[in-house]
């Protein structure tokens, strides 16, 4: 597969919060699927197909994989054979703040190990920085006031243009937010985990990042896969749940969740949508939802995503509907 001219027309853009940043409603997580134990040829046809169709924006963080930091090696072979001369087309985003490597200072928080493990996403993807840098969770043992100033170095070093966080719940962002502002470091978005059946972020934190001006951007839109019509009737052996080393377990897919994914399944059909649309264009209705993250194995399967763009609508019937399902 060869880029073609990108297809920004035909794909939407919203702006991360009140910044100038666009980023495209549907962008590529790299956390499955692109690590040394999967298929490059497939990693790569998948990542120039997606940018073919406009998808500027490519998530990873240092520990996806497996083999942890395989993801960003992939991606960073695809960018220097690719896509080098498209850099400046690209919004490209890594994180820290899981474990990454042994020893007291390969997780968390602190500002050694996230200044440390972005020089080594730097290497592996050989870029000079990315658009933008995450702390991936909060750690409870080092002050947000550390984890925010690792940040500020990082853009203030140009490893960096834009600062985000991940997983922060609403009190924890505001302190982050007001500290950040202070120091008048960009920080421009929040990543978070949002789908139909996981609607924590619902209770505070979307009313506080609308406040704050921040941009969310949402992973596991669909659930690992749940939200999918892969489990309508069994788990098939390809499936992400059917992997040792996924996410998702083969006991979180009960007769009762079964039940539930074939009666959204329903009211996908009636707007002749697929599962997977349904469930996009749900997270997608907040205005201050700016992204969704897909994850992908098949470049059918970004196809099927982006074709949500033809029909975000969703009717108050519907919304009910669903809620009822879930409920």
């Amino acid at each position: 597969m060869n880029i073609i001219s990108p297809q920004y027309d035909t794909t939407s853009y919203r702006h991360s919060g009140l910044s100038g940043l666009k980023l495209p409603v549907i962008s590529l997580g790299l956390w499955h699927n692109f690590g040394s134990a999967d298929s490059y040829e497939n990693a790569r046809n998948m990542i120039l197909h997606a940018f073919n169709r406009g998808i500027t924006h490519f998530d990873l963080a240092n520990n996806y994989g497996p083999d942890p930091g395989s993801a960003e090696e992939t991606f960073g072979r695809i960018l220097k054979q690719d896509l080098a001369s498209y850099r400046d087309e690209l919004i490209i985003s890594t994180k820290a703040g899981y474990y990454m490597w042994p020893g007291p200072y390969g997780d968390g928080g602190s500002r050694k190990y996230l200044l440390a493990s972005l020089d080594q996403s730097l290497k592996r993807m050989h870029l000079d920085y990315v658009d933008i840098f995450y702390h991936h969770r909060p750690d409870p043992d080092t002050p947000i006031e550390e984890s925010v100033l690792a940040l500020d170095q990082a853009v203030r070093q140009g490893k960096a243009l834009y600062a985000g966080l991940s997983s922060y719940n609403s009190e924890q962002t505001k302190e982050a937010v007001a500290l950040m502002r202070e120091l008048r470091t960009p920080c421009i978005i929040h990543q978070v985990k949002y789908n139909i059946f996981h609607r924590e972020i619902e209770n505070s934190l979307l009313n506080t990042l609308k406040d704050l001006g921040l941009g969310c951007i949402v992973f596991s839109p669909l659930a690992q896969g749940m939200l999918t019509d892969k489990y309508l009737n069994d788990i098939p052996p390809d499936s992400r749940a059917a992997k040792p080393t996924g996410f998702l377990r083969a006991d979180e897919i009960t007769d009762r969740r079964r039940e539930q994914i074939n009666k959204l399944n329903t009211i996908a059909s009636a707007k002749d949508q697929s599962l997977a649309q349904l469930a996009l264009a749900w997270v997608l209705r907040h205005e201050t939802v700016t992204s969704a993250l897909i994850g992908a194995s098949s470049v059918k399967q970004i196809d099927d995503n982006l074709s949500v763009l033809e029909n975000l609508a969703l009717t108050t019937e519907e919304l009910q509907e669903i809620d009822v399902i879930i409920t």
